[in-house]
């Protein structure tokens, strides 16, 4: 999905809601475009969640002693998303 879709959505939804007046025989189509602008905007909100989760970074070293042993060390480091304002 993406934004992308999101957009397409909200836009051909605000096209019918407000733009078309025809009609088809037992279809609203003012109501088709109201549902389709809430469903883009859906999107593009969950896009907005998904997108500013939680982010991680993980680094990994490895250190060859003389004798051949090997020493790995793993770094995690969970940073969290801007805060909204």
């Amino acid at each position: 999905m993406g934004y992308g879709l999101g957009v397409f959505l909200l836009a051909i939804g605000l096209i019918l809601g407000f733009a078309v007046t025809d009609s088809i025989s037992n279809v609203d189509l003012t109501m088709v475009g109201w549902i389709l602008a809430g469903a883009g905007l859906l999107v593009i909100l969950l896009t907005a969640i998904q997108m500013n989760a939680r982010r991680s970074a993980t680094s990994v070293s490895r250190t060859t002693h003389a004798d051949g042993r090997q020493t790995v060390n793993e770094q995690r480091n969970d940073l969290d998303p801007p805060a909204a304002v």
